[in-house]
């Protein structure tokens, strides 16, 4: 085990955040030139002239918040229904060597739904269930396609806020084609070969069978470095294997645990940037990047913090140091700290440690990044429109208390504006807490939880926590495989993800349409450092108000039992 050197660590820290700064402003670059259309030449161009003609679209033709959102949710739907088709179906198909049989009904809606929402919440263990045909052609699949869908979103949300009186927000179906052509598959084959070049399977072998310690073993083969590199990336989560990125065959050395949590950040870091660029002023780029940082270095100091103080009932017990049950013992207090924040800050879900182990306080972090509402810096395209949600209500909110008009980019915030950013920032809050109160009313969810008191009832807000938001991560201890959780959990990842993402198209909409007027002595600037600070502040007071109650009677109330020398 890793003797944990908060110096050592800190310092690495600084390095790993300066260099995703770095590749975050070279990246934007890049990614602004794609959604222009400027990468549209040669082979790329000629096959993404033939993506078009295949669902007849005119890249030159826009369409407005209404057309843009009908077509997002059509192509999801559909995406949906093959995909529960697979499932369903996957015992008589090919690539099938384990002879795997269909999914329960149940299972089958709750995964699919989980992995066309970027959820990739799992009630199964990839590799006794799913065949490598269910793995690659669906969720993988799934896992290129809900990441660019909600790419898309955020580039839509850019148009609108920084174009002027015009209805138009952008073509989906060009939008979709280009983010995957030219963004998420290149940096996923290269990520892939680098992967396996450390040891990650990519293979369509049969499962081995082998005689080991303890008698007879079966060792599981199959394409995981094509899913790993993609569900970090797309900030999807969920894994080819149930231990997710703590099994060996997914994560298999420190360099490979840095570049996962890389690829985790890299996308939400750059958009930022993108819009900052888009919106013809870098400074507002920084500001929103600067506000998304300070939130998730003030994470990841608190959960090593707590994590580091370790636990006084295992302390008085003469065991001394960091207790690293349930934690990466590879990697050590930092490189586990540094995964558990990047997943539950974005929305991605990978984890290489069981949250369940963690210190109460410690726990209280991912869930608090989480209930946030996945804006730090949030999954890949739906952070920034999140986080652009909160932007609106900062400056509504600061024009109310200082007296000068709430404007955004010299666009006037109005009441249509402001709707559509509560709905966006509320939304996925109220599902955890009326999913949460249901689900202790229900006999047979509450039976579920596999611990007593208020770290089940931790268990519980989590899983709610991760399904509407869009994480997908598990506390563990909940057993969330029973049709109630199964449908409960589809509809909390279906509004949590649908809802949002039409709200913010709708703000763009209203948003594209208005004129822009020039700063003037009233105007509030949003890309100044008081302003970062007021935004930070406006996230937490609305995430700590809205979930103080089940914050102290969860975690809070877990941590004095646990101080006063009681377990439950």
């Amino acid at each position: 085990m890793t003797i944990p050197d908060p110096t050592s660590d800190a310092i690495a820290l600084g390095i790993f955040l300066a260099l995703l700064t770095g590749t975050a402003l070279l990246l934007s670059r890049y990614v602004s030139g794609v959604f222009a259309g400027e990468l549209s030449h040669g082979p790329p161009g000629r096959i993404e002239e033939w993506l078009f003609r295949l669902v007849r679209t005119d890249p030159l033709r826009e369409e407005g918040w209404r057309g843009y959102a009908r077509n997002m949710l059509v192509f999801n739907v559909v995406g949906f229904l093959f995909l529960f088709s697979l499932l369903l179906l996957q015992g008589f198909l090919p690539l099938n060597p384990q002879g795997y049989g269909a999914f329960a009904p149940h299972v089958a809606l709750n995964t699919a739904v989980s992995f066309v929402t970027n959820t990739n919440w799992q009630v199964y263990a990839g590799e006794t269930t799913a065949s490598y045909l269910a793995q690659m052609a669906g969720l993988t699949v799934q896992n290129f396609l809900s990441a660019g869908t909600g790419i898309c979103i955020a580039l839509a949300v850019m148009r609108g806020i920084t174009r002027r009186t015009t209805p138009l927000i952008g073509n989906f179906w060009v939008d979709i084609t280009r983010c995957t052509l030219y963004i998420l598959l290149p940096i996923a084959f290269v990520a892939s070969l680098l992967l396996v070049s450390q040891g990650v399977v990519q293979n369509f072998d049969p499962y081995v069978h082998a005689d080991g310690y303890g008698g007879p073993q079966t060792i599981a083969m199959g394409p995981v470095a094509t899913q790993e590199t993609i569900k970090n990336l797309g900030t999807n989560g969920g894994g080819f294997f149930s231990a997710n990125a703590a099994h060996p065959y997914e994560n298999p050395t420190a360099l490979t645990n840095l570049l996962e949590i890389f690829l985790i950040l890299l996308i939400p870091a750059t958009l930022p940037f993108v819009f900052g660029r888009m919106a013809g002023t870098m400074r507002q780029g920084w500001a929103i990047y600067a506000a998304m940082l300070v939130i998730f270095v003030g994470a990841l100091g608190a959960l090593y913090a707590v994590e580091l103080a370790g636990n006084p009932l295992v302390t008085d017990l003469g065991v001394a140091g960091v207790s690293m049950e349930g934690k990466e013992v590879r990697f050590g207090l930092g490189g586990t700290a540094l995964f558990t924040t990047a997943t539950t800050a974005t929305s991605c879900g990978a984890v290489n440690a069981m949250f369940d182990s963690l210190t109460p306080l410690g726990g209280m972090v991912p869930l608090l990044l989480m209930l946030l509402g996945e804006v730090v810096f949030g999954g890949v395209g739906s952070g920034f429109y999140t986080f652009v949600g909160f932007m609106v209500l900062s400056v509504f909110v600061a024009g109310l208390m200082i007296g000068r008009t709430p404007e955004f980019l010299g666009k006037k915030i109005d009441v249509p504006e402001m709707r559509m950013a509560v709905v966006t920032v509320l939304a996925p809050g109220v599902l955890v807490v009326v999913l949460s109160a249901v689900s202790l009313l229900v006999p047979g969810a509450l039976s579920a939880m596999l611990n007593p008191g208020p770290h089940g009832l931790s268990e519980l807000v989590y899983a709610f926590a991760s399904m509407s938001n869009n994480n997908g991560s598990a506390f563990g201890g909940l057993d969330g495989s029973s049709p109630y959780y199964a449908v409960a959990g589809s509809l909390a990842m279906a509004v949590g993800r649908f809802v949002p993402a039409v709200a913010m198209l709708a703000l763009a909409g209203s948003m594209a349409q208005k004129k822009r007027v020039p700063p003037g002595p009233g105007t509030l600037p949003t890309s100044s450092a008081t302003f970062v600070l007021w935004t930070v502040l406006v996230i937490l007071i609305v995430g700590v108000l809205t979930f103080f109650p089940l914050f102290a009677t969860g975690p809070i109330a877990e941590h004095l039992i646990m101080i006063e020398g009681g377990t439950t």
